[in-house]
């Protein structure tokens, strides 16, 4: 893949990934719950199921803000690679990834072959 075609593939990516993160941030981790969240007032009884859900909720995003925040560093050292000139190489063998494959996963460091064994 030529180089500046995949400078801008990763920056598109990144900013993507950056404008998803900041709208989940803002959209509902902003809406904190009090310090004493025991404190509601008598009269706005919360369901503990209702409390159990909302917490849920709570942690579903924060993972999927984890996720976000590793996609995102995964780009950044995409790019570090990309300057370096070892972009598009296999971290494990040394050999070409392939532009199709960087094409579907411009952040990759591994070829299709030594994917698998990187997430075991």
């Amino acid at each position: 893949m030529e180089a500046e075609s995949a400078r801008r593939h990763l920056e598109a990516e990144h900013e993507r990934l950056a404008h998803l993160r900041t709208s989940i941030e803002n959209e509902h981790l902003h809406d904190e719950p009090e310090e004493d969240s025991s404190a509601e007032l008598s009269h706005f009884d919360q369901h503990p199921a209702d409390a159990a859900s909302d917490a849920f909720e709570r942690e579903k995003e924060f993972s999927i803000l984890d996720r976000i925040q590793g996609e995102l560093d995964d780009v950044e050292r995409a790019l570090r690679r990309l300057d370096d000139g070892t972009y598009g190489s296999c971290q494990a063998c040394g050999g070409d990834i392939g532009d199709e494959r960087l094409e579907a996963v411009p952040a990759t460091r591994f070829c299709i072959q030594h994917q698998g064994d990187a997430e075991t």
